[in-house]
């Protein structure tokens, strides 16, 4: 029940906030929780990638992909994700939820999604998406031109692309 007011918070924050461009870095503050914990009484791992959809969806909401979403009917859907934890996360610590675009290629985004306490990175995820229609993939730059992109994808770092793979 927890994670249906998580959502709403982030909904409602997202329209209040300040509008994204397609390369912006989304950031979310969020706390742990009791019934995110699990029998280590840190952050369980599965949540986290949970909780990375909370960010996404502030991205999506800001950067105005929810508008073009709706109109051409289109769905994103996480092909892959590859999360690497570098700390724990204890009950109640404070954390942000950053989201930026990593890259593309022609058929999936490749965002990146990092846990930061305090300027010290506690997680990092990479997570492969794509975005249909019908059942059929939308190439990623047309997904970029309705954000307003046209320019060349950021470089992607040969090793996340890998692991995705």
């Amino acid at each position: 029940m927890n994670l249906i007011f998580r959502l709403l918070w982030v909904v409602i924050g997202a329209f209040r906030r300040s509008k994204l461009g397609m390369l912006d870095e989304s950031v979310i503050t969020l706390r742990v929780l009791p019934n995110d914990l699990d029998t280590n009484i840190h952050m369980n791992n599965g949540r986290y990638l949970t909780i990375m959809d909370l960010g996404r969806v502030d991205f999506i909401i800001r950067s105005g992909m929810l508008k073009h979403l709706r109109e051409q009917k289109w769905y994103p859907v996480v092909g892959s994700s590859k999360l690497s934890y570098k700390r724990s996360l204890s009950p109640f610590q404070k954390y942000q939820l950053k989201t930026r675009v990593h890259g593309w290629d022609e058929k999936w985004i490749y965002l990146e999604q990092e846990f930061v306490v305090d300027d010290v990175l506690y997680a990092r995820g990479i997570v492969k998406t794509i975005f249909l229609k019908d059942g059929n993939k939308i190439p990623s730059s047309e997904v970029a031109l309705r954000l307003g992109y046209d320019g060349p994808s950021p470089e992607i770092n040969p090793a996340d692309e890998q692991a995705l793979a």
